[in-house]
């Protein structure tokens, strides 16, 4: 009999105060299963980095690749926060000094090669000969990755092509599936060839896993909270028992200093980016609930960049002010989110539409969760070349609004991803600017 322990990860985005803490957990579970003499092998399925946090942001991801070499990972596959939030360089030599491999089937390229620091799949050998087979997919937004020089192909066909030969040279498939539950689940059905899918993207808790047929799906949530086990149990006739756990990190047992540790890496990330951008002669305020001189600058900043007739931004995307020497970290910490300005055109009638939307009186107090905003509530809408007079009726520059004209409306990128406008922006052609964020917009206008 055989016992092979599985630990997994997913969805840090760069929460790293609970990391000294799985650190340890890792390190010291590495040690227990190898003195009993059973495997031990250690995966992260993406998002581990997000460029929120100072020194993922200074260090353009490699301080994270620091601390799972320091953890020793396995493997890892990639998530959207690695692979569109990075320029293509950044992604490209991202993992140049990692200690672990490196899985993603479906991103290739502009020659429509594999990176040379991944491969589709891997196969590793436990001290008993057991083949494990692991293949990592990425969720698919395939023209965001064009328009940084990648490719990214369908994850399910690829995982089509390549289960022939994991089939052959693997006892053991495992799946690290950056696509979320949804997706999870139909792969375990149309593939019960995999035994073990470990996920990630939509941050699900699956707290004892869900067996689907033979396969089972493990999820670990988000930003560190658990750290997932799954244990297989391997008879001479490479039968599989499988069996999934999750560890509350908080209930771990503490780590000597490890809130120091813990803010030890916000502070270097910090002190690298204390760069001058520019010194303010006045304070910007910040109000979420208020047109402020700074959101009108970032609105400003967003129809320029894209070349729009007009623009609208949400006040709730500036968390702070500013004022007297503002540097790089300022910045970040007034508008860390991973979002891309986008441009989109409309006729003059779908253009009103989505404004009276903004105009909602329930607008501002609306929460948001995901979709790249790093703040809480929606604030004010912030418009640049659009006004409306007491009768609502609606500007573009100076002219009424003509609903038969077509117009170019310049946008957060977030706006497209969720559930808003899905009246008007499911089926409208969208330009997406990468890899520039909107903190970089505001940079560029500052320094003007």
């Amino acid at each position: 009999m055989e016992f092979i322990h599985i630990y997994h990860t997913n969805d840090l985005h760069s929460h790293l105060k609970r990391w000294p803490r799985i650190q340890h957990f890792l390190t010291s579970k590495r040690t227990q299963h190898e003195e009993a003499g059973e495997e031990f092998f250690l995966f992260d399925i993406g998002d581990f980095i997000d460029r929120w946090h100072p020194l993922s942001e200074a260090t353009q991801g490699q301080g994270n690749i620091e601390l799972l070499n320091d953890a020793g990972y396995t493997a890892v596959t990639i998530g959207n926060n690695e692979g569109i939030n990075f320029p293509y360089e950044g992604l490209n030599h991202l993992y140049d000094n990692r200690d672990f491999d490196v899985s993603v089937a479906n991103l290739y390229t502009d020659k429509s090669q594999h990176p040379s620091w991944l491969k589709p799949y891997y196969i590793y050998q436990t001290k008993r000969g057991t083949r494990i087979g692991v293949i990592g997919l990425t969720a698919y937004f395939s023209h965001l990755y064009d328009l940084l020089g990648w490719k990214l192909t369908d994850p399910i066909e690829e995982l089509k092509k390549w289960m022939g030969p994991l089939k052959e040279e693997a006892d053991i498939i495992i799946l690290l599936s950056h696509l979320g539950l949804n997706h999870d689940e139909r792969i375990a059905v149309d593939y019960p060839e995999i035994d073990v899918i470990l996920g990630g993207h939509t941050h699900h808790t699956l707290p004892e896993g869900k067996q689907i047929g033979r396969t089972l799906i493990a999820g670990a949530g988000k930003h560190g909270r658990f750290v997932g086990q799954v244990t297989l149990q391997v008879d001479d006739r490479k039968s599989i028992r499988q069996q999934a756990k999750l560890y509350n990190v908080m209930e771990l047992p503490a780590v000597k200093d490890e809130k120091a540790i813990a803010k030890e890496f916000y502070r270097k990330g910090k002190k690298l980016l204390n760069q001058k951008i520019t010194t303010l002669t006045n304070e910007f305020s910040h109000n979420p609930f208020q047109v402020t001189e700074l959101s009108q600058i970032l609105c400003r900043a967003l129809k320029e960049w894209c070349d729009a007739d007009c623009a609208f931004i949400n006040g709730g995307l500036i968390l702070g002010q500013l004022s007297g020497t503002v540097t790089a970290y300022d910045l970040l910490t007034i508008c860390p989110h991973p979002i891309n300005p986008c441009k989109i055109q409309l006729s003059g009638a779908e253009l009103k539409e989505v404004l009276l939307e903004t105009k909602d009186p329930n607008w501002p107090q609306r929460q948001i969760a995901g979709l790249g905003f790093r703040g809480t509530i929606m604030g004010i809408s912030v418009y640049d070349g659009i006004t409306f007079n007491d009768n609502n009726a609606i500007f573009i520059n100076e002219s009424e609004l003509n609903l038969d004209q077509s117009y170019t409306l310049a946008i957060p990128d977030m706006f497209t991803f969720g559930h808003f406008f899905k009246g008007v922006f499911p089926n409208k052609k969208k330009q997406y600017f990468l890899p520039e964020f909107l903190r970089d917009l505001l940079k560029w206008k500052l320094q003007a």
